[in-house]
């Protein structure tokens, strides 16, 4: 099962959960549909990347997408010519939304994309970079799985990661980090857990110890909060290592979910962020979907 699908499902049993403010979540995807079929950003323009997450908040709610609207706002992205790395992968993604991609455009950008590849095998979002991050990794094989093809050389991926493994037994974005993140960290463990590959039980102790008292997940060791990010991103990978939350966990957890959760249907990013938008949404229903 893919990046994509597998994180589909997930949010799609968080919707479950949502009750009555369903009905306020799913006005609230809508409306950040834009009428040329692309999804908005936070200053509500269209966004190929924000896309990504309206399309995917639509489809956990089961709502249908205009898809020919969306696939006409694809189109006008050709191959891809002049995106960046990380828009690459989102113009992938989509379209195995909507489907009806070319062949030749799909090929076209999976070779853009591997312009990406670092020296030590992993992605980075600057072509010729020495050493990738577990960032641009994640968006590589998402992108890969996506078009429907297998990504070159993933055992080369798999030791870029090595080189990302910190000393207290996490994943960083750099090599030679002494302290991990907890996004790089639950990012490697997916990929791995995508690719079969044993990843230590010491690394779910060490993403428990980043949360919050008050509930949620830091980014790392001592940030002054817990972000929804790094929340959905942790349970996830808690999940693909079979970790199971306490009860006074998972109560606390979903305490801090509803404490970013609005009568406008969006979630917050964290307790300082005053803007909503379609990618923290979906973060929200992903994470509640593990919650269930």
């Amino acid at each position: 099962m893919s990046l994509r699908i597998q994180m589909l499902q997930v949010a799609r049993r968080g919707v479950s959960q949502l009750g009555e403010a369903g009905d306020a979540v799913r006005h609230f995807l809508k409306s950040h549909l834009h009428h040329t079929g692309a999804g908005v950003d936070r200053d509500g323009r269209p966004d190929l990347y924000y896309t990504i997450f309206s399309l995917a908040g639509l489809q956990a709610l089961e709502e249908q997408i205009p898809v020919e609207l969306v696939r006409e706002f694809l189109r006008g992205f050709g191959g891809g010519d002049g995106l960046d790395f990380v828009h690459l992968g989102a113009l992938v993604r989509c379209w195995s939304v909507v489907g009806g991609l070319e062949r030749s455009l799909r090929d076209g950008m999976l070779s853009r994309l591997e312009q990406f590849r670092a020296r030590d095998g992993g992605y980075d979002g600057v072509s010729g970079a020495p050493h990738g991050n577990a960032y641009g990794c994640f968006v590589a094989m998402g992108a890969y799985q996506d078009a429907g093809v297998e990504m070159p050389a993933p055992l080369e991926m798999v030791r870029s990661l090595k080189l990302l493994e910190t000393p207290d037994g996490a994943w960083g974005n750099a090599p030679r980090l002494k302290m991990g993140s907890t996004n790089a960290t639950a990012a490697a463990v997916t990929l791995l857990h995508q690719l079969g590959m044993p990843v230590a039980q010491s690394v779910g102790e060490w993403l428990l110890r980043q949360m919050h008292p008050q509930g949620g997940f830091l980014a790392m060791p001592m940030a002054p909060m817990p972000d929804l990010l790094s929340t959905a991103t942790s349970l996830h990978a808690l999940a693909c290592l079979e970790t199971v939350l306490a009860k006074d966990a998972r109560e606390s957890c979903l305490d801090f979910l509803d404490s970013l959760w609005t009568a406008d249907g969006g979630f917050h990013g964290n307790w300082a962020d005053d803007v909503l938008d379609a990618e923290y949404t979906f973060y929200g229903l992903l994470a509640l979907g593990h919650l269930a």
